[in-house]
């Protein structure tokens, strides 16, 4: 049986995200925290009508299959009419948003090994977030740290011929909404948020190539914060008690 060419594989994705960056579909992706033990995975998908009229099956399917995915993580979708959506899929810790985040955008290449060495860019369409916590009692540090790979979309070739330049392909972003004001890393692989208002940071991302996002935020702990009111409430207790403080006489 004829092997079927990983380049081929991944052409209806490539094109789909062709068409959302270049003003066919209009994409935002948001990760939302609440607090360290609650957040939210958000996307508002509005096709144009340029994609519906090009290709309105393969619009539908490309919606349906979002909604699908969405739901197998547990995601609420809202469709607001035939051609938008709003996908929210909950998260309850860094593990998780990690988890789902990674499932829903991951796109799976059957059989890397076997990509000539000269087209391994082209099927490289991916990206990975992780979080690192770090309990400081009161508060605890998060890390985030997101890869995007778009080099797929700056070297896609049709027999031998560029049909997409990096340039073309815009406004595509991500933001993180946070409780507390969030800071980006600022290192030389690093991309600068173009956006940096309150709490909120906004990115855009760069087409073409590998996109590598850090930010670090801080967020209440409540573990920490009610260990800590317990221990204030016996100190007052005590206090109020025997007209002093523990363990002075």
């Amino acid at each position: 049986m004829k092997r079927k060419n990983p380049v081929a594989f991944l052409l209806p994705v490539i094109l789909c995200l062709v068409a959302l960056l270049t003003g066919c579909v209009r994409y935002d992706v948001g990760v939302n925290f609440n607090t360290p033990q609650s957040g939210t995975i958000v996307q508002h998908i509005k096709i144009g009508e340029q994609l519906t009229s090009l290709s309105p099956s393969d619009a539908k399917k490309w919606l349906n299959s979002v909604e699908e995915r969405s739901r197998k993580l547990k995601g609420n979708v809202k469709k607001l009419n035939p051609q938008e959506i709003i996908v929210t899929i909950p998260f309850h810790n860094g593990k998780e948003l990690a988890d789902k985040f990674n499932q829903f955008f991951h796109t799976a290449v059957p059989d890397v090994s076997a990509i000539p060495k000269e087209e391994i860019d082209l099927v490289k369409l991916d990206s990975r977030i992780s979080l690192q916590q770090s309990n400081l009692f009161f508060v605890e540090r998060n890390k985030l740290d997101l890869t995007i790979d778009l080099r797929a979309l700056g070297i896609l070739s049709n027999q031998e011929k560029i049909i997409v330049s990096p340039d073309s392909l815009i406004d595509l972003e991500f933001q993180l909404n946070t409780p507390w004001i969030a800071n980006s890393v600022s290192e030389r692989e690093n991309l600068e948020p173009t956006v940096n208002v309150g709490n909120g940071l906004v990115w855009e991302i760069q087409p073409g190539q590998i996109n590598h996002i850090q930010a670090v935020f801080w967020l209440p702990s409540p573990l920490g914060i009610g260990a800590g009111a317990i221990v204030l409430l016996m100190i007052t207790g005590f206090l109020l008690k025997y007209r002093r403080f523990p363990g002075i006489a």
